[in-house]
């Protein structure tokens, strides 16, 4: 798909990862053992032709950087094919200043160089596959001025807080963006992504700029509703946005579900992500593991059971860990019973033996910890 390039934004400013966040952002978060979250929206830009894109980064880039590498992993056209990696000169996290708008006219000129004629935007901190090009020949069809992406939920109540929503008429023009505030159960949850022509893109950035130093994208496309033609566009299967503690939680332990697994991975629409050559994983005769997802590089002699392990992690025998999310490279000593809990990468459990919290409010374990 040649008419478009992407833009893999950073989100909004009220989205925080407790936790997590303090060491890297949202798109280099471990995700199901084996990915990183960005590895979504750049995959489904891959599969979906386009091989120009714009990753937008707050701060604590290094990981970023370091994952993304050349792109090549992506399977994009090694000849005209581009990653680039933008900075926003407010690199303060929760700013209000520091605002997608902010970064998009730090780098203004590279978005003026890019010869395409339209731009899509996907959020770094969404996870779910979606065919961009066909996004966009509906957004051509329709004569749109901008197209936007919902997902339809009815658990709004308790779900999506973070999130913004869209109110649609009869013929799913929007009428307006707001916030989830659990008011309803039935709302049509905005997945910031975004279809609109580069040059129309271009005059949104100036206008929120004068407009207000603390709009987003999401604030000028609002405040557009009755003076263009902005129009919603369904997506169905499986969507998890990573806006809080819980909601990354939430999504790893949901995709440990076969059936919920189906809804987002297919073998002809593949997710990348960088690869790590290292052996599989050794099960020992003491190892009992159930409904898990178990990276490779692992030594299993403990009980794991509805949990996520990434690679490089030491089970030691007789330790027991239950609904909970490991992240590279953690060891967990002898008879540690782990529960309701996300372990940051290359933590020790080594003197503690009970670490347990609750399903509804697990714990976290910090980067490099040891216990």
């Amino acid at each position: 798909m040649s008419k478009a390039f992407g833009i893999v934004n950073f989100g909004a400013n009220h989205i925080w990862v407790e936790g997590l966040h303090d060491y890297r952002p949202i798109g280099a978060f471990s995700f199901l053992g084996r990915y990183r979250i960005i590895d979504f929206p750049i995959s489904n830009m891959s599969n979906s032709g386009i091989d120009r894109i714009q990753v937008y980064v707050r701060r604590r880039a290094r990981s970023l950087t370091e994952h993304l590498g050349s792109g090549r992993h992506y399977n994009i056209n090694s000849k005209r094919g581009k990653i680039h990696l933008l900075f926003s000169e407010t690199a303060v996290q929760n700013d209000i200043y520091s605002t997608d708008i902010s970064a998009f006219m730090d780098n203004l000129n590279s978005i003026e160089h890019v010869h395409y004629p339209y731009v899509l935007i996907a959020p770094s901190y969404m996870v779910y596959t979606m065919d961009y090009s066909a996004l966009l020949q509906t957004h051509i069809d329709s004569g749109a001025d901008i197209s936007l992406v919902y997902h339809s939920v009815d658990n709004a109540k308790d779900k999506y807080i973070n999130c913004q929503t869209l109110n649609l008429n009869k013929q799913k023009g929007v009428l307006s963006l707001e916030p989830n505030r659990g008011t309803a159960k039935n709302r049509n949850i905005f997945m910031d992504t975004y279809v609109m022509k580069k040059e129309l893109f271009i005059e949104l950035i100036k206008k929120a700029k004068k407009t207000s130093s603390v709009f987003t994208l999401a604030d000028i496309v609002n405040s557009e509703c009755s003076e263009l033609d902005i129009r919603g566009v369904a997506h169905r299967g499986f969507f998890a946005p990573i806006s809080d503690f819980k909601s990354y939680y939430d999504a790893n332990i949901s995709l440990i579900d076969f059936k919920n697994a189906m809804n987002l991975f297919d073998d002809n629409w593949p997710i990348y992500t960088r690869t790590n050559d290292s052996c599989p994983t050794q099960y020992f005769d003491t190892a009992e593991v159930k409904a898990s997802v178990v990276s490779n590089g692992c030594l299993i002699e403990g009980k794991i059971e509805n949990s996520v392990i990434g690679r490089g992690c030491t089970i030691k025998k007789g330790a027991v860990i239950k609904n909970s999310i490991v992240l590279p490279g953690v060891y967990i000593s002898e008879n540690a019973h782990i529960e309701n809990h996300v372990i940051d990468k290359n933590s020790k459990i080594i003197h503690v033996k009970d670490i347990v919290a609750s399903p509804e409010k697990p714990g976290y374990i910090k980067k490099g910890d040891t216990l």
